[in-house]
C-alpha cells in the first residue's frame, strides 16, 4: 500500500463516509433497487480500491455474511460488481468497476429485447386491431425506440468517456 493510500484513507472522516453510503443507498432503493444490494454496492463504490471482501462488508454495513452472500450475488447478476479471489487464499473481494454503469445498462438491454419478443407475441395473439393490441404494439415501439437510443447514446458515452479520462 503507498502512502498516498494510507494518508487519503486516514483522512477519511468514517461517519461522513456512512452517511454517504446509506444515503446514495436510499436514492438506489428508490429507483427500485433492493436495500441490501444497494447498501453493498454504494459500499464499494466509496471504497478507495473499489473492492471489499465480505468480512470487511459486513463490518463497515453491520450486516451478517448471509446478508452480503445474497446483495453481492445480486449485483454480479446485474453486471455491477464482479467477484475476485485473493491470491493465495480462498477469501473472495467483490469489486466495482468504473463502468459499471455501461455494464449495468448494457445488461438491461437483453432485457428489454426479451420484452420486445413477448410483446410482438402479445399483439400477434391479441391482434393488432383490437384496443388491447394496439396497446401492446404502442408499448413494443417504445421499447424498440429506447433499444436504439441506448446503442447510440452508449457510443456517445464511450467517446465522451476517453476524452475525459483517458483511454481505458
Amino acid at each position: 500500500m503507498n502512502r498516498m493510500t494510507e494518508s487519503a484513507r486516514g483522512a477519511r472522516d468514517a461517519e461522513a463516509v456512512s452517511r454517504f453510503v446509506e444515503s446514495f443507498a436510499a436514492q438506489l432503493v428508490e429507483a427500485g433497487m433492493q436495500r441490501m444490494p444497494a447498501r453493498v454496492f454504494a459500499a464499494l463504490l466509496s471504497s478507495d480500491e473499489g473492492s471489499m471482501t465480505s468480512a470487511e462488508l459486513g463490518e463497515q454495513l453491520r450486516i451478517s455474511p448471509a446478508a452480503v452472500s445474497g446483495a453481492v450475488r445480486y449485483l454480479a447478476q446485474t453486471h455491477m460488481v464482479s467477484r475476485e479471489r485473493e491470491p493465495g487464499s480462498r477469501r473472495e473481494r467483490y469489486r466495482v468497476h468504473g463502468n459499471q454503469w455501461y455494464e449495468a445498462l448494457t445488461n438491461r438491454e437483453a432485457v428489454i429485447k426479451r420484452w420486445e419478443g413477448a410483446l410482438r407475441e402479445g399483439v400477434t395473439s391479441l391482434g393488432a386491431d383490437t384496443p388491447a393490441g394496439r396497446r401492446m404494439a404502442e408499448t413494443l415501439a417504445f421499447f424498440e425506440f429506447i433499444e436504439a437510443e441506448i446503442v447510440e447514446m452508449m457510443e456517445r458515452w464511450r467517446v465522451h468517456r476517453e476524452k475525459t479520462f483517458g483511454p481505458e
